[in-house]
């Protein structure tokens, strides 16, 4: 026992059992010798040995579990880290793509001399539809299927609705400020449309406007080009037809290759291998009266794209769905 006390190390303990219970140890020895003794000797000499045999390993375990218990209060204290074993993950979330895309756009026209700008989401019907060359009685508020609030209208009549663009800003930003101006102003907007593959409810908007002395459409579609080849590469083709716009005479509408056909025809572009971005034209001279400007003295370009089309493009996505349907496979690509 004293001896047994004493063992500090497995190393001891090791020595110690090949001394007490090795092969060459005298427990051994004695148990071997037993056929040499009578029969009623061997009886009690066996049960003897045996008993202390029994004894010894006992021993030898409670001194084990021992050693081991120390061994781990050297090697960690109670309550404390071990820094060498694998964390658990965490998950860390990343800009949604949409927000990706309003970020890029705004540091492109930024850079083009534009200021960003926000504006309301619930708007008046004046500065969405009147202010803006569309009154009540104009088929083109038909296409804009609108969300209005149920609230009581203004005293001169003004009701109130979720914008159906970012246009509003257009007039609201004449009436503070005067030319030379350069904005663009994203933002979300709502209309009342079933959803499909290149359709939502709600989508966002980028607007831009650009008023001054001598702007011409040429001025338009070298900040739209310029855009384009920033953002889609040098070899994305573009092209620009006519279109109307009642807030701008004339109107055209840019149109991008597909990137999912390459010009082919698909799904995504109804088969005509482009897929419309934004619209665009020169200012009305009615929307610039209604926003305080003179006609006469100045000019501008405005345009109006949809976000979600954008990254459409870029990526070669087939479903604007798919941004808002918090499938994280999906959004981890970006």
């Amino acid at each position: 026992m004293a001896a047994m006390d004493a063992i500090t190390s497995r190393e001891e303990l090791d020595a110690w059992r090949i001394k007490y219970l090795g092969k060459k140890s005298a427990i051994l020895a004695i148990l071997k010798g037993l056929g040499s003794l009578p029969v009623e000797e061997r009886k009690v000499a066996g049960a003897g040995a045996n008993s202390l045999k029994n004894e010894l390993e006992a021993l030898l375990k409670e001194k084990e579990a021992s050693l081991a218990g120390g061994q781990a209060g050297q090697d960690k204290a109670p309550g404390a880290v071990d820094i060498t074993l694998p964390g658990k993950p965490v998950d860390l979330g990343h800009i949604h793509p949409i927000t990706q895309v309003l970020y890029e756009l705004g540091e492109i026209f930024t850079s083009m001399g534009f200021e960003v700008v926000e504006g309301p989401e619930v708007e008046w019907d004046y500065y969405n539809f009147e202010a803006l060359n569309i009154p009540k009685e104009h088929p083109a508020r038909d296409s804009m299927q609108t969300f209005w609030v149920d609230a009581p209208p203004a005293e001169d009549g003004r009701e109130m609705l979720l914008r159906t663009h970012t246009s509003p800003m257009q007039i609201r930003v004449m009436e503070k400020q005067k030319p030379p101006l350069r904005i663009v102003v994203p933002g979300r907007v709502f209309r009342y449309e079933a959803t499909d593959a290149t359709h939502l409810h709600m989508f966002h908007q980028i607007e831009g406007l650009a008023i001054d002395k001598g702007i011409t459409m040429a001025d338009l579609k070298g900040s739209l080009y310029e855009f384009s080849r920033r953002f889609f590469g040098p070899d994305r083709r573009v092209r620009f037809r006519c279109d109307f716009f009642p807030f701008v005479e004339p109107g055209v509408e840019m149109a991008v290759e597909c990137a999912v056909c390459h010009g082919s025809g698909c799904r995504l572009c109804s088969q005509s291998g482009w897929i419309e971005i934004l619209g665009a034209g020169m200012v009305h001279p009615r929307v610039l009266e209604a926003g305080g400007i003179d006609p006469e003295e100045y000019s501008g370009f405005a345009f109006g794209m949809g976000i979600e089309r954008i990254p459409l493009l870029r990526y070669g996505i087939d479903d604007i769905r798919l941004f808002y349907s918090n499938d994280l496979r999906f959004l981890r690509q970006f």
